[in-house]
């Protein structure tokens, strides 16, 4: 199995990576939107929007086995399925604004907005509350006790930047909103990481 889990953490951070360049080509390549003010959902349409939502996709799965990984190997007495439930449910909001961004505004342009909002909404709020457990889980893990407790307050960063881009409208939009993104797949990134290196290291 750590063979298995070290796969899934390597493929993560791989998914990670592919999203980021993915997404700064995106914004670099497309001079018709402010990267300032336009939300990354913006790029989801033009040139280079298949490819992004492409990697909208695979940061999707990614973050499904990687919480997959993380619950099966993790040896904490508060162990449950309520964190990879949780980024499970992100990662399906995730697809939803993909998928529904590629084909709803021309065939259902009223609807469109509303598959929009209720898909992103779920990605962030899941995600948020699942890193939160999850860096509670793993603080009672001792092969993670060293590095545990940056994870969870990582974790309550991106919980606050969310609610601060969601309440907070003086900041620009797109800014504030690639802000929480960026902090999410950072603690995404450490993680798996992380993960790769402890079932690695067991597999040897």
């Amino acid at each position: 199995m750590s063979r298995a889990q070290a796969s899934i953490a390597l493929m993560a951070l791989l998914a990670l990576c592919a999203f980021v360049l993915t997404a700064l080509w995106t914004q670099w390549a497309r001079d018709d939107l402010d990267w300032v003010q336009a939300t990354l959902s913006l790029y989801l349409h033009g040139p280079w929007g298949l490819a992004l939502r492409t990697a909208y996709c695979v940061l999707a799965v990614a973050i499904i086995l990687l919480a997959w990984s993380l619950h099966v190997g993790l040896q904490s007495p508060r162990r449950s399925i309520a964190a990879p439930l949780l980024f499970g449910l992100a990662g399906l909001g995730l697809m939803g604004v993909a998928v529904g961004d590629s084909w709803l505004p021309e065939t259902a342009p009223l609807l469109a907005p509303l598959v929009h909002g209720l898909a992103a909404n779920t990605a962030f709020l899941c995600v948020s509350v699942a890193m939160l457990l999850q860096s509670w889980y793993l603080r009672a893990d001792p092969h993670w006790t060293r590095w545990a407790a940056l994870a969870w307050w990582w974790a309550w960063l991106c919980f606050v930047l969310l609610w601060l881009h969601v309440l907070w409208r003086g900041p620009p939009r797109g800014a504030g909103q690639k802000l929480v993104i960026a902090a999410v797949v950072l603690w995404l990134a450490a993680v798996a990481l992380q993960q790769w290196r402890q079932t690695r290291r067991v597999a040897r």
